[in-house]
């Protein structure tokens, strides 16, 4: 039987100063007066809709993590970012340690609105450093400067809050093995209690994609990788997913909510949601995409609602769960797919063979193998239409 599992939401802020060159994100840049107002009710009537339409509003459920991710959301004032959390919690109950985190940008961000923010009731910024290099900052379309993503990071360290992420990117347009390091070098100086430390790749429907830059061979990503990962672990950071480590204690709550296939509601320009029902229904949604659509009055929120059927299950919870480097309980899989063992025996024994994974009585572990197969991994899970 399926059991509904941690709850979280996600909420999208469609804008941005100006539009990244890698970015495939929801993002507009922003070419007119913020409608920070407007945005907010419309946000606060479209979780209304999807609460009764998932009947979440007798409290049963409360809200495991909430993530304000973008698009730039430190674009909207800390004081609208406040009635968007109270209008939040007098509508579905917080948990007594949710997780509240925003996306801010160095570029976008003033001395006081970390500490608006933290009043407003965010308990942890995301900070989009990218690199602390001028030259590469500019190459990625940034808007900030080296200084300010290092003032960013020293505002976040005396805010307050419980905790804070710095985003940083390697594998950059002519970015050397040195070049790389010395940026997460600096990143780790600054001693941030969670790093995303992530690859750029070149994703369809960007600048990049149609004008593409020289980024560095294979070889070179991967002493990258190897050399920034040694510099992590002696710093004391925890990989506990493909691009993230932490200090202990420190992991991404609402991360870990994804990855683990938990249940998110998505409100906001293009947002995705995924809802888990104790009558064995899974659904995911996708909110209008355009926020001239999104905002136009009498429209619906809801662009697409689709039903995960049983078929479908397994490798959706795969393709989430080993994306975490933390052993996967067999009871994970049977609570949040409502499937039984028996639907993946052969998988899993196969995957056995081919030393990707690790059988040890009620769970399953990825192992160095099989995270450089991943991909292979995965597909013994994609239904066979044949």
């Amino acid at each position: 039987m399926l059991v509904p599992p941690p709850l979280s939401l996600y909420v999208h802020i469609p804008w941005c100063v100006q539009k990244c060159p890698y970015c495939d994100f929801n993002s507009h840049a922003l070419k007119t007066e913020l409608p920070e107002l407007d945005y907010i009710d419309a946000l606060i009537d479209d979780l209304e809709t999807d609460l009764m339409a998932y009947q979440l509003v007798n409290g049963q459920r409360p809200l495991h993590s909430i993530f304000i991710g973008g698009g730039t959301p430190s674009l909207i004032s800390p004081t609208e970012i406040g009635r968007l959390l109270t209008a939040i919690e007098t509508r579905i109950p917080f948990s007594d340690t949710i997780e509240i985190t925003m996306e801010a940008n160095p570029g976008t961000v003033e001395a006081g609105r970390f500490e608006g923010y933290r009043q407003a009731g965010v308990n942890r910024i995301s900070i989009g450093i990218q690199s602390f290099q001028d030259d590469k900052l500019q190459r990625l379309g940034r808007i900030h400067g080296s200084q300010e993503a290092i003032k960013a990071i020293e505002l976040a360290k005396f805010a307050g809050l419980n905790s804070f992420n710095t985003d940083l990117m390697h594998g950059l347009p002519d970015q050397s093995i040195a070049d790389a390091i010395s940026d997460l070098k600096q990143a780790i100086a600054l001693d941030p209690p969670h790093l995303s430390w992530y690859q750029l790749t070149i994703e369809p429907n960007t600048l990049y994609y149609s004008k593409p830059p020289t980024l560095p061979d294979d070889d070179d990503l991967w002493d990258i990788f190897e050399q920034g990962h040694a510099l992590l672990t002696e710093a004391g950071y925890q990989q506990y997913e493909i691009s993230g480590y932490s200090k202990v204690g420190k992991q991404c709550q609402h991360n870990l909510n994804y990855w683990r296939f938990g249940d998110y509601l998505g409100i906001g320009c293009g947002a995705h949601g995924k809802i888990s029902f104790a009558d064995g229904r899974i659904v995911r949604t996708v909110k209008v995409k355009h926020p001239r659509g999104y905002l136009q009055a009498d429209k619906p929120y809801l662009s697409e609602q689709i039903s995960v059927v049983d078929s479908e299950r397994p490798f959706e919870f795969f393709m989430n769960r080993f994306r975490l480097l933390e052993a996967c309980p067999k009871q994970d899989f049977i609570d949040r797919t409502g499937l039984p063992l028996t639907t993946i025996e052969a998988n899993i024994d196969w995957a056995i063979e081919q030393h990707y994974l690790q059988d040890s009585g009620d769970q399953w572990q990825i192992t160095e193998h099989g995270k450089l197969f991943l991909n292979d991994l995965l597909a013994v899970f994609v239904e066979d239409d044949e």
